[in-house]
């Protein structure tokens, strides 16, 4: 294919819990498995800040709203347990909404005893939607590029590029020029099909290629059920592109500097920072059937890393005792693992991190 489109897989709990065991999980912890006895926290917690971090996961039916609730039932619980005053972000759909809520927050108020994320979530931490934070569109003497760089977990810069003949066909260059901005809001994959179909409607199609590949002669000697995947197949290679689209992803040191100042900021240095999501405790599976991202930031030399999971790295990162899930979780498995902690109780499945010991 003359394309080739990478879609970075960023792995939520849905799959998660399906590729590595919990055994395999808790072993990469090696730290304190759910006990907070021998931490030297501030308790009882007097002020707390509940992240709920909204997004809209593909192919479900989930309310993308999902986190407000386990945030509602604990927020109640600190404040009638431990008279804590409780602050709530609201309509944190992007890093950009996290990042101007927490702004005036952190020059107006005391830092809180505890700073708490819910969240889908993967490897490397806590996942938004993929919103574009910067776009350049430049034309030259015969091309056209878009750029984008966007990001769904702080310190992974997905990177968008489309390139085009600007004398190949005139309509879909002045498509690109005028109407470049609705893509901002997009996946990279469902950028790539709205293209194409465009393509589809301005690009003729090399008859004599469709023929010779995806005639009904060529067709019989494939079984049935292939035929509409040969069809399409034989659409792309018989249609001379207008445009190339590739995509990476790679380790922003910025960018996660950012969060992790911003997380520093916001905690107090006997707080704690937790991470209510699938796996900020678990350490990436080693072997995967396809390859992906998975495991980057853990995996990276950040803050003089590699670490064991994404909560070692935070508290690393922060000088904070973080903690989280091992394995998959839920809304409900969030309160109860939160409200265990605050009891005194331990738990197996669970990752506590202090900064001398990760």
């Amino acid at each position: 294919m003359r394309i080739k489109h990478l879609i970075p897989l960023l792995l939520l709990c849905s799959y998660a819990a399906t590729v590595y065991s919990n055994d395999n999980h808790l072993r990469s912890c090696r730290s304190s498995y759910g006990k907070s006895g021998n931490l030297q926290l501030q308790r009882p917690p007097q002020r707390v800040l509940l992240v709920p971090l909204l997004s809209k996961e593909p192919h479900s039916t989930e309310s993308p709203r999902w986190s407000e609730q386990p945030a509602r039932i604990l927020a109640a619980f600190y404040r009638k347990r431990f008279h804590a005053s409780v602050t709530q972000l609201r309509d944190v759909w992007s890093w950009d909404d996290y990042y101007r809520q927490v702004e005036p927050i952190q020059q107006q108020q005391p830092p809180f005893d505890r700073v708490i994320f819910i969240s889908h979530g993967g490897f490397d931490g806590p996942v938004l939607n993929n919103a574009v934070f910067w776009q350049d569109f430049q034309i030259s003497a015969d091309k056209g590029t878009l750029q984008q760089l966007s990001e769904s977990q702080p310190g992974l810069e997905n990177a968008l590029s489309i390139t085009y003949d600007l004398q190949k066909n005139r309509l879909f260059s002045d498509y690109m020029a005028t109407r470049r901005g609705e893509l901002k809001d997009l996946k990279s994959s469902t950028i790539w099909r709205r293209l194409k179909d465009l393509e589809k409607q301005l690009q003729p199609l090399d008859k004599a290629c469709f023929q010779q590949y995806c005639s009904p002669n060529q067709l019989i000697t494939s079984p049935i059920q292939q035929h509409p995947y040969r069809l399409q197949l034989c659409e792309q290679i018989c249609r001379e592109p207008l445009f190339e689209q590739k995509v990476s992803v790679a380790i922003s040191p910025e960018r996660f500097s950012h969060f992790a100042e911003s997380m520093t900021s916001l905690t107090s240095e006997d707080g704690l920072i937790f991470f209510g999501a699938c796996n900020p405790g678990s350490a990436a599976p080693i072997k995967m059937v396809e390859k992906d991202e998975t495991g980057l930031l853990i995996n990276s030399p950040l803050v003089g890393g590699p670490y064991n999971s994404y909560v070692h790295l935070v508290s690393a990162a922060t000088g904070r005792i973080s903690a989280g899930p091992v394995g998959s979780s839920s809304a409900k498995d969030i309160v109860n693992r939160i409200v265990m902690f605050e009891n005194g109780r331990s738990q197996k499945y669970l990752c506590i991190v202090a900064p001398a010991t990760h």
